[in-house]
């Protein structure tokens, strides 16, 4: 018989599970509350009796999360995170401080198979879909290690998490528990680089997250260099459903724009921009690009005088549009990057 993960269930799940072996519901209460203490070990449950400890262990199974490697940038409160998994993958994630609290950039995925130019997880080939346990093992890692409250996430790491859509599904069913890290939806942000029909599937869901597109382009000549999902889904579907997403669940969609010097960074890019999003409850983040050098081919981030200039004619044409804030640029804060060096080290 399969172990059953017991860390990503509801806790109504884990009622029902007890309930089949013929534990009180009570015990349901217990067990989640030393879950969501970060416990991955029954024998820790010390309010449990030894006999219902040792029945657990035959029945379920609870994945667990170490940390690898901690970085502290010098010069923000930013925190970049390496975690070892169950079965020895490693994944990264990145606190960061805001002024309305603690942000948490989370992974979905030991790797990526998207295979974006400028993404260093894609480059380090893609391992497995995380489980949604293992997302939520991430928060409450680095909340007991730093002594903090996650108040917001970002499903924006390692990973693209309409890859592993029903895991990501269930764990944002886990994230809004009572209990735990209790973190409601319109405190949660999910990226993508545009899975379209997996778009309509969470669009059927309604639920009050922000999408986060990662456009990085205008037209389909140059989105295809620098993103091969594109071929599959060109940039006028992918408005389509952009459009379709915002109208049905009520909330204003934003795009992600790594600038790019000489290839997406032109005046003439941002007005082809502007006249593409026309009409999208929108708004627009330009990323200074994060320059990774394992390619022959490394992209160039812009200057910052060339992204303040499309900045100011996105706004002229009409665009909400901000720059993104740089955090831990010290410690290569970018997902990817540590898991790389690690990975090529060994």
């Amino acid at each position: 018989m399969d172990l059953i993960d017991c860390k990503s269930l509801t806790i109504d799940q884990l009622r029902d599970k007890l309930s089949g072996i013929g534990v009180p519901a009570y015990r349901a209460e217990q067990i989640r509350s030393w879950l969501d203490r970060g416990t991955d070990d029954f024998d820790s449950m010390t309010d449990l009796p030894l006999s219902l400890r040792a029945e657990l262990k035959n029945i379920f199974w609870i994945p667990g999360i170490n940390i690898k490697k901690r970085l502290v940038s010098k010069t923000d409160s930013t925190v970049k995170y390496l975690y070892t998994l169950y079965d020895g993958e490693n994944v990264e994630s990145v606190l960061m401080k805001y002024r309305h609290g603690w942000s948490q950039c989370l992974s979905t995925q030991a790797g990526c198979r998207m295979g974006c130019a400028f993404c260093a997880t894609g480059a380090g080939g893609y391992a497995r879909n995380l489980l949604p346990g293992e997302m939520l093992a991430q928060i409450e890692k680095a909340q007991a290690d730093h002594g903090v409250r996650v108040s917001s996430v970002v499903l924006m790491g390692m990973g693209e998490p309409l890859d592993n859509f029903d895991n990501v599904l269930k764990f944002l069913r886990l994230l809004g528990e009572p209990g735990g890290v209790n973190i409601g939806m319109r405190r949660v942000t999910l990226s993508t680089c545009e899975i379209v029909d997996k778009i309509y599937r969470l669009m059927e869901h309604k639920l009050q997250l922000t999408l986060s597109v990662s456009l990085h382009a205008p037209n389909n000549q140059i989105r295809s260099r620098l993103m091969p999902i594109n071929n599959k889904w060109p940039v006028e579907q992918l408005l389509k459903a952009c459009r379709d997403y915002g109208e049905a669940t009520g909330r204003r969609v934003s795009f992600e724009y790594a600038m790019i010097d000489g290839l997406n960074d032109t005046d003439e890019c941002a007005r082809e921009l502007a006249k593409r999003i026309k009409g999208i409850h929108c708004h627009v983040n330009l990323i200074p690009l994060n320059q990774i050098s394992y390619s022959e081919n490394t992209l160039r981030k812009s200057g910052r005088e060339r992204i303040y200039r499309f900045l100011s004619l996105l706004k002229t044409l009409g665009v909400n549009a901000t720059v993104r804030r740089t955090l831990g640029a010290d410690i290569d804060a970018s997902c990817g990057q540590l898991r790389r060096r690690y990975h090529q080290s060994l």
